[in-house]
């Protein structure tokens, strides 16, 4: 029996948006390497530490959940030259969630006091325990309202 993984992939919040919107991801700048790793059913947690991809704006929130749907990367025509690789996602409506709340709560991030160096890596596996804690934060609403 297959077992899910849990990954993080760091993305700014328009970024994010485009792909909830159309049910895509993509990471690391359009690059195949870090969705190869993505199976079936995984999930996936969108972690944007900016609104924006051009701006400076900061926002240090996770932005979406959703689990992967299909085989394996494909490519993309988004312009003339460049076409990216991206994965299909099931996305779940849920609510943004500050970061800095959960840093104590989260055995990913080892050093508490310097949290953001975890993230510089774009994309990166977490255990269980820390999916859990981000997701019942980010769908609480979702599973209230359920209930």
């Amino acid at each position: 029996m297959k077992t899910n993984r849990y990954w993080m992939v760091v993305v700014s919040k328009d970024h994010v948006q485009r792909g909830v919107k159309d049910g895509f991801m993509q990471a690391n700048h359009g690059k195949a390497a870090s969705l190869k790793r993505l199976s079936a059913g995984d999930w996936v947690i969108f972690y944007s530490p900016k609104q924006t991809y051009a701006g400076n704006e900061p926002l240090q929130a996770l932005t979406a959940i959703g689990q992967v749907t299909d085989e394996g990367p494909y490519q993309f025509k988004m312009t003339g030259d460049f076409m990216p690789y991206r994965r299909n996602v099931d996305f779940y409506k849920c609510t943004e969630t500050p970061i800095i709340p959960l840093i104590w709560q989260l055995d990913f991030i080892g050093n508490k006091k310097s949290w953001g160096y975890k993230f510089r890596f774009g994309f990166f596996e977490m255990q269980e325990h820390d999916f859990e804690i981000i997701r019942s934060e980010m769908l609480k609403d979702e599973l209230a309202i359920a209930n």
